[in-house]
């Protein structure tokens, strides 16, 4: 079993930045991919931004050029730097980890922390 905990949300502006982290615990021989992903009210939970071991990354358009994810393979930790944040951002963002270890796939997920960009 794998442990997401994630912090760093709250409340900015617009145009502002926030730090999301995630942090892994528990069985992680191997974590093969770690991503982001947000539902806002009323709409389908979406990716955000993923990473691959070896550090490949995936981001959804919509934050292409706003967004970092970048990963502590140390402190199996990974984490999702936004700037320029918009009104639509506004989500709750969740971290999910996959692990495939002899051909399973194994999917954990945080409990999300909620990111309001409002004036």
């Amino acid at each position: 079993q794998v442990q997401l905990v994630e912090s760093g949300g709250g409340l900015v502006h617009p145009g502002g930045s926030l730090r999301l982290s995630c942090a892994a615990s528990g069985s992680i021989v191997s974590i093969d991919v770690m991503g982001w992903y947000r539902q806002a009210p009323g709409k389908e939970r979406e990716l955000v931004a993923v990473i691959i071991s070896g550090g490949r990354t995936n981001y959804a358009d919509s934050v292409k050029g706003r967004f970092t994810i970048s990963r502590d393979n140390a402190k199996n930790t990974v984490y999702l730097q936004m700037n320029s944040l918009k009104p639509e951002d506004t989500a709750v963002y969740s971290c999910n980890a996959v692990s495939v270890v002899a051909g399973t796939v194994n999917n954990f997920w945080g409990q999300g922390t909620q990111v309001t960009v409002s004036s």
